[in-house]
């Protein structure tokens, strides 16, 4: 084919589900949301992260209900073909779920690192009472100069 008869069904390129991919499409994205609901339910998920899980099962959703939603998105990002902005779109979502995931997980390695150190600190605290009882001064002496390592 030649460029211009690819421009030219580009152009025309509208979103064609059937009835039976729209309610297989809506009946996936309402089980999603269910399972969501599940998995906070049994505290395996928390509400916090569950909220980006359920706005793309909305997503999902309204696109099952409304699939001319998509060819206007696509019109929107400047993009001829849906597929090509259907997976701009879950491609960026998922960029963004990793960000957010790495960002938790460096916040946790900050705060394991500090639990790590207070706790390392009540131990030679624990090791210096124990030491002063037996050997007097020395134990203090231990304390502050695990104090000063950390």
């Amino acid at each position: 084919m030649s460029m211009l008869a690819l421009a030219a069904t580009a152009e025309q390129t509208t979103v064609r589900l059937t009835s039976q991919t729209r309610i297989l499409a809506a009946v996936l994205a309402i089980v999603f949301m269910l399972l969501i609901l599940e998995l906070i339910r049994r505290d395996r998920l928390q509400e916090r992260y569950s909220v980006i899980w359920f706005v793309a099962g909305l997503g999902m959703l309204a696109g099952a209900a409304f699939p001319g939603l998509l060819k206007l998105v696509a019109d929107l990002m400047g993009v001829r073909d849906t597929n090509v902005a259907l997976f701009s779109i879950v491609l960026l979502l998922l960029l963004g779920l990793a960000l957010n995931f790495s960002v938790i997980m460096s916040r946790q390695a900050a705060q394991i690192t500090r639990l790590a150190q207070e706790r390392a600190l009540e131990k030679a605290r624990q090791q210096a009472e124990e030491g002063r009882t037996s050997n007097g001064a020395s134990g203090q002496q231990a304390l502050e100069s695990e104090e000063q390592s950390l």
